[in-house]
C-alpha cells in the first residue's frame, strides 16, 4: 500500500495521455464472456506499447450492473464478475511497474439500491436516521400519491419512486440508483474514507462521476427552466465537498478529474481552483461538430476559461457514453447530443475514419492532457446492437426511442482469426459485429497505415517533442476552413476541414500526417499534419 506524502511529487497529469478502460469490454481473462481485471493485466504490455501515461478504470466495484457499474453496492469490494480486491491491487502494481498510473472512478451522487445503507433505510421506515442519508419525502396530493417535486431525470422518466410505506425517494438516474444526501455528515465522512482506501492501494487519481450534481436544494423546490440557482446542478455548497476532498488527495499525491457538464465557463472554472479539482472533462470539445469555426471557438474558449485558475485543459473525442468518433464524424450532423440519438442514423464510415484520424492529431497537439477511450485507437465504429441484446437503461427509460450506449461498449477485437476476436470466450456479453476482424489489434499492428499505428506514432512523438502537451498555443494565419497553430517556434499543427486541398504551411520536415500526403505539397481535406518549421 502507498504511504501518504505531504504533497504530489510532479505534475504528470498536466499533459498526460490517459486511456479509459471499460473493464467489462476490454479483455476477458477467464473466458466467461465478460471482461475482467485478469484480462486487463494480461494486456498491460499493449497499453505500454501504445504509450499511455495512465489508465482510468470505469467502476469495477460490487454492483448489480443495472447502469454499467455506476450503481455501486460496495466501494471497497470488486465485483466478482471482474475479480477480487487482490486482483485490483496486482493490476495497480503491475501497471505502475510499466510506468502506467491507475485512476479509479468514484460515483458520489448515488449508490445502488442494494447498498447496505439503502437497504437499512428501507427497513428503518419514515423518520429514521437511516433515511436521512438519502432524500426520502412524503408525496404531494391528497394521499401522498404524487411525487414530492417535478425534477427532470438525467435519463428519461421520473426522478422519484414510492416505497410500500408511502414515502418517496429521489434518484436523478434510475430507480436502482438512489441519490445520497450530501448535507449528511455520514455521507461526507464515508466518501473521504473511500478515497483514502484507494489512494492507500496506490491509485494515482480519481475520476468523479456526475461531479456537479451532488448537493441539492434542501427544500427540494420544483424545477423552473431558466431560474437560478438550479435545484440540483452546480449549487455553491458543492465546492465545500471538493475542498475537503482535495485535502485528502494532497495527503497521497493524488489527483482528481471531474465529470462536469456546465455551459457557464466561469462556473465551470470554479471547480478547477487550486484547492479543488485538478482537471475536469472538456465536454464542449467532445460534442463539437467537425466544423472549423466551431472547433476553433471551442478550443480558444476552453483555453481561456482554464487560464485564470492555472488548470490544464483536457481533450477527449469519445467515452463510454458517447457515439464513437468514426461513426459520428461520418454523419450529416457531426456533433453529439443525447437527446438526438436515434436508431438508423446513416453514416459514411470511410469519411468518418478519415476525420477521426485528423481529429486524433488535432487533440494530441493541443495544450493539456488527452483522454483516449478504448477502441478509439483501433478506429472502431459504433456497433448496432440487436434489440434483444440491448442492456443500457437509457434505451428502456426512453421507451425504446434512444438506442442507448451499448454500441460504444462492445468488447474489443484483439485477434482477427480467434473466437470473439481474441476478447475471450465464445459469447461476449455484447455481440461483436461480424466484420470486426479488420479492426483487430494483430492486423493493425502489422499495418503501418492503420489507425493503431497512427496513434502509436503520435504518442511516441508527443513524448519526444517537449513543445507538445502542456504549454501555450498560438493561432497562425490560414486559408478558410483550415486550423493552424504553433506549439513552439519550430512546431505547428495544421488541420484542413475545408472541402479542397490547401498548400502546406512552410516547413522543413513533416513529423506526422493523419493520411498520406500528395507530392504536390498540399494538405488534402479532412487531414491533419504536424510540421517542423
Amino acid at each position: 500500500m502507498a504511504a501518504p506524502s505531504s504533497a504530489r511529487t510532479d505534475d504528470w497529469w498536466r499533459d498526460a495521455v490517459i486511456y479509459q478502460v471499460y473493464p467489462r469490454s476490454f479483455a476477458d481473462g477467464n473466458g466467461d464472456g465478460t471482461g475482467d481485471l485478469a484480462g486487463v493485466r494480461a494486456r498491460l504490455p499493449y497499453l505500454a506499447e501504445l504509450g499511455v501515461d495512465a489508465v482510468w478504470f470505469t467502476p469495477w466495484y460490487l454492483s448489480p450492473l443495472v447502469d454499467g457499474g455506476y450503481d455501486v453496492a460496495d466501494y471497497r469490494a470488486i465485483d466478482p464478475a471482474f475479480g477480487t480486491l487482490e486482483d485490483a491491487e496486482k493490476l495497480i502494481a503491475e501497471a505502475a511497474a510499466l510506468g502506467i498510473r491507475a485512476i479509479v472512478d468514484i460515483v458520489p451522487n448515488h449508490v445502488s439500491d442494494q447498498h447496505a445503507w439503502f437497504q437499512e433505510a428501507l427497513a428503518a421506515g419514515p423518520g429514521s436516521p437511516e433515511r436521512e442519508r438519502f432524500h426520502f419525502r412524503p408525496g404531494r396530493g391528497e394521499n401522498g400519491e404524487l411525487p414530492p417535486n417535478d425534477w427532470p431525470s438525467q435519463f428519461s422518466g421520473t426522478t422519484w419512486t414510492r416505497v410500500p410505506d408511502g414515502e418517496w425517494y429521489l434518484h436523478l438516474f434510475t430507480p436502482e440508483q438512489p441519490d445520497l444526501n450530501w448535507s449528511h455528515p455520514d455521507v461526507r465522512r464515508e466518501h473521504e474514507e473511500v478515497l483514502r482506501f484507494w489512494f492507500r492501494r496506490g491509485v494515482a487519481g480519481v475520476r468523479i462521476d456526475s461531479a456537479a450534481l451532488l448537493t441539492k436544494d434542501p427544500e427540494l423546490r420544483d424545477f423552473t427552466e431558466g431560474v437560478d440557482p438550479h435545484p440540483y446542478i452546480d449549487l455553491d455548497e458543492i465546492h465545500d465537498v471538493y475542498r475537503s476532498w482535495r485535502a485528502v488527495a494532497d495527503e497521497y499525491g493524488g489527483i482528481f478529474v471531474g465529470e462536469v457538464w456546465l455551459p457557464d465557463a466561469e462556473r465551470f472554472a470554479r471547480y478547477l481552483r487550486p484547492d479543488e479539482l485538478h482537471t475536469a472533462f472538456n465536454f464542449n470539445f467532445l460534442v463539437c461538430p467537425w466544423e472549423p469555426d466551431r472547433l476553433r471557438s471551442t478550443i480558444a474558449s476552453t483555453l481561456a476559461e482554464h487560464a485564470p485558475v492555472g488548470a490544464p485543459a483536457t481533450w477527449v473525442l469519445c467515452n463510454h457514453d458517447v457515439t464513437r468518433t468514426v461513426t459520428r464524424y461520418g454523419r450529416e450532423d457531426t456533433g453529439f447530443d443525447f437527446a438526438r440519438k436515434r436508431f438508423g442514423t446513416p453514416t459514411d464510415l470511410e469519411l468518418g475514419t478519415r476525420r477521426a484520424r485528423a481529429a486524433a492529431l488535432l487533440a494530441l497537439a493541443l495544450p493539456g492532457s488527452v483522454y483516449l477511450y478504448q477502441g478509439e485507437e483501433l478506429g472502431l465504429p459504433e456497433a448496432d446492437i440487436p434489440l434483444d441484446r440491448i442492456q443500457d437503461p437509457m434505451h428502456f427509460r426512453s421507451e425504446g426511442v434512444d438506442p442507448g450506449r451499448d454500441g460504444c461498449r462492445v468488447p474489443l477485437p484483439w485477434e482477427a482469426e480467434a473466437p470473439s476476436y481474441g476478447f475471450g470466450g465464445t459469447d461476449p456479453w455484447l455481440p461483436q459485429p461480424a466484420d470486426w476482424a479488420r479492426y483487430a489489434v494483430d492486423r493493425q499492428s502489422a499495418d503501418p497505415g492503420s489507425m493503431l499505428s497512427l496513434y502509436r506514432t503520435a504518442l511516441e512523438l508527443r513524448k519526444a517533442e517537449t513543445a507538445l502537451g502542456d504549454g501555450s498555443l498560438r493561432w497562425l494565419p490560414s486559408p478558410e476552413g483550415v486550423l493552424t497553430f504553433s506549439r513552439a517556434e519550430d512546431l505547428l499543427c495544421a488541420v484542413n476541414l475545408s472541402g479542397d486541398p490547401v498548400p502546406l504551411p512552410p516547413h522543413t520536415a513533416v513529423l506526422l500526417a493523419s493520411d498520406e500526403l500528395p507530392v504536390d505539397g498540399t494538405l488534402p481535406p479532412d487531414t491533419a499534419v504536424w510540421l517542423r518549421t
